[in-house]
């Protein structure tokens, strides 16, 4: 069964200040990313949101008790227009009782089959992932 499109809608408030709303919820994207993030912030944590609910969700399949789970994105950008991603690092710190095997496998399925948001992205990104295991 395939997912229904994704809509959004976007409404100039002034300068480059843009209301975006899509699937009932809304949030204010700024060139500048002052009233609100840049459109490319906002695609950084599109990337990093995705990649750790991807993670959560399949430690938690595997019944992997962490109690807390945090993703740092540094993503460099071209010096050139178009200031796109060249290569995105990502790093996540899992606490809790959870093996490395099971960090690194879920760190892998995220990104090798179910982040939608990364596979969305120009596949000549560089894409580097840690992480770091808190008892």
């Amino acid at each position: 069964m395939s997912k229904p499109p994704v809509v959004a809608s976007l409404s100039w408030k002034h300068k480059l200040v843009f209301d975006a709303a899509s699937g009932g919820t809304s949030i204010v994207i700024d060139s500048d990313g002052r009233e609100g993030p840049s459109p490319m912030q906002t695609l950084a944590v599109s990337v990093a949101g995705c990649m750790s609910m991807d993670v959560a969700y399949i430690l938690t399949k595997g019944r992997n008790a962490f109690r807390a789970l945090r993703c740092e994105l540094v993503a460099e950008r071209a010096t050139a227009n178009p200031h796109r991603f060249t290569s995105v690092a990502i790093t996540f710190v899992v606490e809790g009782d959870v093996r490395d095997e099971a960090v690194a496998r879920a760190i892998q399925l995220s990104r090798e089959t179910y982040c939608s948001v990364w596979h969305s992205l120009s596949q000549d990104i560089e894409l580097r992932t840690s992480f770091q295991v808190v008892p």
